[in-house]
């Protein structure tokens, strides 16, 4: 028991932390024996590029996303803009028709968001592609700073990074979202410092256009798998922070569990489609960053948090360290508990609701595990309410 109590907090530390501060370190290491590289397309030399937009009944957001997509900073003759509206049922489609500097293509049956983007994608001809979110906005100079990355040979994907609107008053969805996201952001750019990115978030990446691995039609995260699919190929997946895509938070906690629970079938099924990258004699850095940052959230550290607490308990008899530790963890619950009472509060007084944030996602990884061994996670699936 003793020894699965240090396993235990070893994993849950590691995985929420101890990654985090190792990252820094050997990224500062790194700076002092080898300088970043500037290698950058300055303005007159930008490629042509393709905004891609996958949306499914977006009448409420669509025109807004489409003006903000009209007036990013790019080179108009070299920049296109695609908007895929298969399956939509409401107006849409008839609004996307009504900009004529748009190229629409639609077909009325759904299939899902892979399935589209896998059905356009032979008709994009400009070297490189970037994929967003319909319910998000760009900042003016997204395009330009994110296509930058691609002068260098070795970039084969570039994320941008997301940011989740926040209020001074916010309830548990809007205020552990947007936590989350800054922790996101801070880790990405580590990575991305040390060697890549491991995975990048579909609300703002770009790729090389010939780099494009078409996924499967039941693959339920498309934008991680795309891009470690490209690293898998020995490119790096750089990251631009200057670059960002802004997005409400998810209305309700239930909404925000419903697209966590998503992401957990999909992580489970990406590591298993990706099994080759766990192995670190071949893809080395790549492989530590990818097992540490993804596949240990994804799988045995949600156990880990688990077992530390009823190995505790098994020892709580065994000294004063052991009841510190429970004690610690008691703490910890009754903060995510009061979180919990006070979920659909708007607050200034946050500091609850991340405990409440990080225990809904461990429940997420529990039940999106249940759905990928049963096969009942959908690639074509219900959108979580945005507030």
């Amino acid at each position: 028991m003793i020894v699965l109590l240090w396993i235990s907090l070893f994993l849950v530390f590691y995985t929420y932390l101890g990654y985090g501060m190792l990252l820094y370190v050997l990224v500062r290491i790194k700076r002092i024996f080898r300088p970043a590289s500037a290698d950058q397309y300055a303005d007159a030399e930008l490629p042509e590029a393709t905004l891609f937009i996958a949306a499914y009944n977006e009448e409420a957001c669509i025109a807004e996303k489409i003006n903000n997509s009209l007036s990013l900073i790019y080179p108009a003759r070299k920049l296109s803009i695609v908007i895929v509206t298969d399956g939509s049922t409401d107006r849409t489609p008839q609004i996307v028709q009504q900009y004529t500097t748009v190229s629409h293509f639609h077909q009325p049956e759904r299939k899902g968001k892979i399935a589209a983007v896998n059905r356009i994608m032979p008709y994009v001809r400009t070297p490189v592609v970037v994929f967003t979110d319909a319910n998000t906005l760009l900042n003016e100079d997204a395009l330009r700073c994110l296509v930058r990355p691609f002068k260098d040979p070795k970039v084969g994907a570039v994320a941008g990074e997301k940011k989740v609107r926040s209020g001074a008053k916010d309830a548990a969805s809007g205020a552990g979202e947007g936590f989350y996201w800054q922790y996101e952001s801070t880790l990405k750019r580590w990575d991305a410092a040390l060697y890549s990115v491991v995975g990048a978030a579909g609300e703002l990446f770009a790729i090389r256009t010939r780099l494009y691995p078409e996924a499967p039609a039941d693959t339920i995260i498309e934008d991680f798998y795309i891009s470690l699919c490209i690293a898998s190929q020995g490119y790096r997946v750089a990251y631009v922070p200057q670059a960002y895509a802004l997005e409400s938070p998810s209305a309700s906690v239930g909404e925000e569990l419903k697209r966590k629970v998503r992401i957990a079938a999909g992580g489970i099924q990406a590591i298993v489609r990706l099994r080759s990258l766990l192995n670190i004699f071949r893809y080395g850095i790549l492989s530590f960053q990818y097992i540490s940052h993804r596949v240990l959230r994804w799988t045995v550290t949600p156990f880990a948090l688990l077992t530390l607490l009823l190995s505790n308990l098994w020892l709580l008899r065994e000294g004063i360290f052991f009841q510190l530790v429970l004690a610690g963890q008691a703490l910890f619950y009754l903060m995510a508990g009061i979180g919990y009472l006070l979920a659909t509060r708007q607050i200034r007084q946050k500091a609850f609701f991340i405990p409440y944030y990080f225990l809904m996602m461990h429940y997420a990884v529990f039940v999106g595990i249940i759905r990928y061994l049963k096969g009942s996670q959908s690639a074509v699936w219900e959108r979580a309410k945005r507030a």
